[in-house]
């Protein structure tokens, strides 16, 4: 049976009461009934998992008169006739082809949507790139902090290692290289999105790139343990407010086919941002006294380029339209997709979506907002995926090594500059294997790379810290330990290492989705602060055999959260994954674990090729996705 919605219009947006929905199932009755029309997908308690294009089934003459009518309303009525054809295109997207509406260029601008996806406009290159240059300004810090690590607690008299080591020092180093992520925890995360509520996802870029310029030159400066952790305290406001905006900007610009390969250039920049601040400690390794400030003060040199250029770059035009100004938004779709058709399309699709949207959500203020992640169970579920994934992050123990890797590989039996050779290794294993995410993300998608890659780095995590376990004197022993720390690298950057700030850019609906990355966000950093208080003491209390064997069974831990609670969200467009959260979170459990797991079992285990798992989703109209298909049967 095919499902229908009716139109968006004024007269049946209560349809969907918010109220009503939360006693319903997942398939409600006939609803707008003066088109003819018929069910609606409960956005609450979607127990059918059935995915609805809000578009499908209407008829054309309703459909043309709801968008004259819209049209009307915003003010764009000299785009009605193009904003009728992005409307059918939108309601039945494999069709394409048989609309007699479209031109000929149009149809094939819709045909290298598939056959060739990464043609897209340079502006939305420039605009993805550019911001994500300020993930460069995170990555750089974490390993300038590192290699400084070995030389500041001295300068201000808190050694953590050698003459003078205390327990207490151990606790003030931990401390200050924790700054940022106090800072963004408490801070720099929650005023994301009041921020961008009057400033918009622009504003609150340069916001933080002024940020991220000016505490990092202040770093360098210092003259006692206090006034560093104060200058990294207020880094961690620029990083918090960056990491909760530039992936949901990201996210809200790029087409649905490569929004997981273009979101993910947050992480490339956070992984070149490592290598090159290893590429820096190197550099001043040799310099005397100062080495240590420079490697913090040249954290700055990415963030120039975002102040510089951040408004060069459209504006998200999903912020536009939740401030009304639809006339603004459909000039950012128009520079950000290669024709005014698939701009007007676009534009249609995420205003119908969003109207449904809005009838379970309402409105509501900051505080409301905060409280309806727990409340609203479409919100709530994807609360509980994005902490999931972001908790993950920590409990990898990617950062131990990020944060300490000078300090593990010292306590390896490495001298000051073997430590830096060896976390440089790492740094860029950590960069060249993020680079296949860009194509695998959308591919596999992202729950799957998860899954595969939090095994592997677990055993390799194991195996480093068993190797501290091989005499000093042996020369296997240092090299032991680096390979399966590069290894444990290599696993990480396809998989952990860009899935969480794409996932949780991608999951809150538009009303939540500033507050939402606040939440996953601050939940990140503010257990990154936590590690980077504790891992000093833990390794003098664990000793890195336990240390290592302590990460690897949390990596074991993570992996069985991400298999039940995490959702697969790749090829669906920001609205469909109202559907797919509204899936109840024990409905998405128990196929996992009945179905999902039995299956994998028999297929990989017991090797029975006739094995057939049941899928989850049932796409009911056609939606986005179903294009990718058509398009290349067509070519085939």
């Amino acid at each position: 049976m095919k499902l229908h919605i009716p139109a968006i219009t004024p007269g049946n947006m209560g349809a969907i009461s918010r109220s009503d929905e939360y006693d319903k199932g997942g398939y409600d009755g006939v609803v707008g009934a003066e088109h003819g029309q018929h069910g609606s997908i409960n956005l609450n308690r979607n127990f059918t998992a059935r995915i609805q294009n809000p578009l499908a089934g209407i008829p054309r003459a309703t459909l043309f008169k709801n968008v004259e009518d819209f049209a009307i309303e915003v003010g764009m009525t000299e785009e009605t006739q193009l904003l009728q054809k992005g409307a059918l295109v939108a309601q039945d997207p494999p069709a394409f082809e048989s609309v007699e509406l479209l031109d000929e260029a149009e149809k094939d601008a819709l045909r290298n949507e598939v056959l060739h996806k990464w043609r897209q406009p340079w502006a939305l290159y420039f605009t993805v790139i550019l911001c994500s240059i300020g993930a460069a300004v995170q990555g750089w810090d974490q390993t300038g902090s590192n290699g400084a690590n070995l030389t500041w607690p001295k300068d201000f008299g808190v050694p953590d290692s050698g003459e003078g080591a205390t327990d207490y020092n151990t606790w003030i180093v931990g401390l200050v290289n924790a700054g940022p992520y106090i800072g963004s925890a408490l801070l720099g995360c929650w005023l994301s999105d009041p921020l961008n509520y009057y400033f918009g996802r622009r504003g609150v870029i340069f916001f933080s790139a002024v940020f991220c310029l000016l505490s990092v030159i202040g770093s360098a400066v210092c003259q006692n343990w206090e006034q560093l952790f104060v200058t990294r305290l207020l880094l961690g406001i620029g990083m918090g407010s960056k990491a909760s905006t530039v992936p949901i900007y990201a996210a809200e610009n790029c087409p649905a086919a490569i929004r997981g390969g273009l979101v993910m250039s947050w992480q490339m920049w956070t992984a070149f941002g490592i290598f090159l601040g290893f590429c820096a400690n190197l550099a001043v390794y040799d310099v005397g006294p100062i080495a240590w400030r420079l490697q913090l003060g040249s954290a700055f040199i990415p963030a120039v380029p975002l102040v510089i250029g951040v408004y060069l770059c459209p504006e998200s035009p999903r912020w536009y339209i939740k401030k009304g100004r639809y006339h603004e938004a459909f000039r950012s779709l128009c520079r950000l997709r290669n024709t005014s058709l698939q701009a007007a399309r676009d534009l249609y699709y995420i205003h119908a979506q969003l109207t449904e949207e809005a009838d379970i959500i309402g409105k509501s203020n900051y505080v409301t907002r905060f409280i309806e992640l727990f409340t609203i169970p479409r919100v709530r579920r994807a609360t509980l995926a994005s902490f999931v994934v972001m908790l993950a992050q920590q409990m990898c123990g990617i950062n131990i090594i990020a944060f300490y890797s000078s300090t593990v590989f010292k306590e390896a039996g490495a001298g000051d500059l073997q430590a830096l050779l060896a976390s440089f290794g790492f740094g860029l294993v950590n960069f060249v294997f993020a680079w296949p995410a860009v194509w695998t993300i959308d591919t596999y998608g992202r729950r799957a790379l998860l899954i595969f890659t939090f095994p592997q780095m677990a055993w390799t995590l194991l195996a480093a810290g068993l190797c501290f376990l091989i005499p000093k004197e042996n020369p296997a022993h240092l090299g032991m330990i680096a390979f399966f720390i590069f290894l444990f690298a290599a696993f990480y950057s396809p998989g952990e290492g860009p899935v969480p700030f794409t996932y949780s850019a991608e999951v809150f609906p538009l009303s939540h989705r500033e507050v939402g990355m606040s939440w996953a966000v601050a939940t990140c950093l503010f257990w990154a602060a936590v590690l980077s208080i504790t891992f000093p003491r833990l390794l003098r209390a664990f000793h890195p055999v336990g240390a290592f064997c302590f990460y690897a069974g949390l990596n074991v831990t993570a992996l069985c959260l991400i298999f039940l609670f995490v959702p697969e969200t790749k090829q669906r467009t920001l609205e469909e994954l109202d559907y797919v959260f509204a899936v109840p979170t024990r409905t998405h459990a128990s196929y996992q674990l009945k179905k999902a797991l039995p299956w994998w079992f028999n297929r990989y285990i017991m090797r029975r090729k006739d094995a057939r798992l049941e899928p989850l989703y049932q796409f009911h109209g056609a939606t986005a996705a179903d294009q990718v298909i058509a398009v290349k049967e067509t070519a085939h």
